[in-house]
C-alpha cells in the first residue's frame, strides 16, 4: 500500500461514514421508523376524542389515511392543547393534530401545513334571554372558552377596542382546559355563552340533544386549520405536503369529508387566510 492509499483510505471511510450519518440524520427526521408521532388534545368532538379507549374523529382518521399513503402508521399522544407547540417545539411528537387554527403568532414559531377550512360559533343554553348572534353582542357578558385558542386574543381585543371604547362593560372572559369543560360553565350557567369552533358547535347541540343551541347564524372569524411541524424540520414537512396531495386524491378523502359534512381549503381559500410571514 502506497502512503498516499494509506491516507486515501481512512479519508474515504470518514466521508462514508459522514453520508451515513447525514443520511441517518435525514431518516430521524420523524420519531419512530414507519410512524408518525402525532399529539392531539383527544377531547374535541368530532376533530378528536376517546371511542372505546381509542382516539377517534376526523382529525384520527385524516391523520391514519394520510400515514397509509405515506407508507406508515400513527402513534397519538394524548396532550392538552396549551401543551401542544412546547411538546412540538421539544420534540415529544412529528406533528400537531388537534384541529389548530393557522396564526401569524402561531406561524413564527411553528410552521403549519393547511387541510381544512373552520371557524366558530356561539353556543348557548336553549331557551335562555342570552342569543348573540355576534361576537360584538358579547360585550358585560359572562363568555367561555377552551384556554389557548385563537379567539380568546380575538376576544379581548374586541373587549378592549370595541366594548371599552363605546362605553360599554367588557367581556367576562372564564378559560377553561378542556372544550367539555367549557359546556359544562354553560350549562352550570358559569358563563351565559360558549364560543367554539362551527363543528364542535355543532357536534355539542347533537350529544347534548338540544340543551344548547347555535345562537349565531354565519361562521365567526374564518380560518385555516393546519398540521403543525417543528421548525427546520424540513424532511417532515416536505413528507407530509406531499401525502396530503396524494390522500387528497382517493377515494378515502372524499368519503372522509363527506362523512363529518367538512371542505378542504380552495387554492383561493389558503391565499386569503394563510397569514403572511
Amino acid at each position: 500500500m502506497t502512503a498516499f492509499q494509506m491516507i486515501a483510505r481512512p479519508i474515504a471511510v470518514c466521508l462514508l461514514g459522514a453520508a451515513v450519518a447525514m443520511t441517518s440524520l435525514a431518516a430521524s427526521a420523524f420519531q419512530k421508523d414507519g410512524k408518525i408521532v402525532a399529539g392531539s388534545d383527544v377531547t374535541f368532538f368530532p376533530y378528536e376524542y376517546m371511542d372505546n379507549n381509542k382516539p377517534a374523529g376526523f382529525d384520527i382518521e385524516f391523520m391514519d389515511g394520510l400515514a397509509k399513503t405515506m407508507g406508515r402508521t400513527v402513534e397519538t399522544l394524548d396532550t392538552r392543547f396549551p401543551n401542544l407547540i412546547t411538546g412540538l417545539q421539544a420534540g415529544r411528537f412529528d406533528v400537531t393534530n388537534s384541529s389548530m387554527y393557522i396564526t401569524a403568532e402561531r406561524v413564527k414559531v411553528i410552521d403549519m401545513i393547511p387541510y381544512l377550512k373552520s371557524g366558530e360559533s356561539i353556543l348557548t343554553l336553549k331557551g335562555s334571554d342570552f342569543q348573540p348572534k355576534t361576537p360584538e353582542e358579547f360585550c358585560g357578558h359572562k363568555i367561555g372558552s377552551m384556554g389557548a385558542t385563537s379567539w380568546l386574543a380575538q376576544m379581548h381585543k374586541l373587549s378592549d377596542e370595541y366594548c371599552v371604547k363605546k362605553g360599554l362593560k367588557p367581556i367576562a372572559i372564564s378559560e377553561y382546559s378542556t372544550d367539555p369543560q367549557t359546556t359544562q360553565a354553560l350549562l352550570a350557567h358559569a358563563v351565559e355563552a360558549q364560543i367554539t369552533d362551527a363543528a364542535v358547535a355543532r357536534g355539542a347541540v347533537e350529544k347534548l340533544g338540544g340543551r344548547v343551541v347555535i345562537s349565531s347564524d354565519t361562521l365567526i372569524y374564518p380560518v385555516l386549520n393546519g398540521f403543525g411541524v417543528k421548525k427546520g424540520n424540513d424532511e417532515v414537512k416536505n413528507a407530509l405536503i406531499e401525502g396530503i396531495k396524494k390522500f387528497s386524491a382517493t377515494p378515502e378523502y372524499a368519503a372522509l369529508l363527506k362523512k363529518y359534512n367538512f371542505q378542504a381549503p380552495t387554492d383561493a381559500d389558503i391565499a386569503e387566510l394563510m397569514p403572511k410571514s
